[in-house]
């Protein structure tokens, strides 16, 4: 009797065991389909993601740009006439005096007294499409206007360097397309004193920390500058 009643014990044991591993199993299969539940749903929050994320890139910017562009256009409207007004005055002065010395101190005499923000002419680059206001100034607020004169360069004519930035994916991004320029393209720059012809010579890509490329020189150059590669600030 005694060793049935042990034989008995371990059955009922060895039962226990099997049951206590068949529960652990259970449970380990339901936190496998538990995980792999959530991992399903994060995926198709990623996706979901992505797909927002894709479509308000490609509706964002036609209204950015349409935005842009009546910011633009509002710019050109108000400054247009103060340009013509300057011009015809700058006209005036120059008519009996067309030496590079007269149109220098024209020159500075315009950068001295333009204000930051305020439109100071054209600029016209045949292989990027462009044709747009031109603001004097480099900051936030003078580029969402357009491409902008950096303030610690030169006027135009005044044998000095002109420094131009602008956009590439933002603000009608004038610059979008930079890296298509070559070698003998055409840049011109429409002020109030007079229109001047650049020719492009070279590319080169410097660290955005590398402010030497706005060195003085003893030559007029133009510098048209934008961000590289394209969606950085670098």
């Amino acid at each position: 009797v005694a060793q049935l009643l042990d034989d008995l014990h371990l059955l009922r044991a060895e039962r226990g065991d099997v049951a206590g591993r068949a529960e652990d199993k259970a449970r380990a299969t339901k936190r496998r389909a538990r995980r792999l539940q959530i991992g399903r749903r994060r995926l198709r929050l990623l996706w979901v993601l992505a797909i927002v994320g894709v479509t308000v890139y490609l509706y964002y910017r036609p209204i950015s740009s349409y935005l842009e562009t009546r910011h633009q256009l509002a710019t050109s409207r108000a400054d247009v006439e103060s340009l013509r007004l300057v011009r015809g005055e700058l006209q005036l002065r120059l008519v009996n005096s067309t030496s590079v010395d007269s149109i220098e101190r024209e020159a500075r005499r315009y950068r001295l007294h333009s204000d930051r923000g305020q439109a100071i002419g054209r600029i016209l680059v045949p292989r990027l499409g462009l044709n747009m206001v031109l603001v004097n100034g480099t900051d936030h607020d003078s580029l969402t206007k357009g491409p902008g004169r950096d303030r610690r360069t030169y006027m135009p004519g005044e044998g000095q360097l002109v420094y131009i930035a602008g956009h590439r994916t933002t603000y009608l991004a004038p610059f979008a397309h930079i890296e298509r320029m070559r070698a003998g393209d055409p840049v011109t720059l429409e002020v109030p004193y007079g229109t001047f012809r650049y020719r492009v010579f070279r590319h080169e890509i410097v660290d955005d920390e590398d402010w030497s490329i706005i060195r003085p020189r003893p030559y007029e150059a133009l510098v048209l500058s934008a961000c590289h590669p394209l969606f950085t600030a670098n």
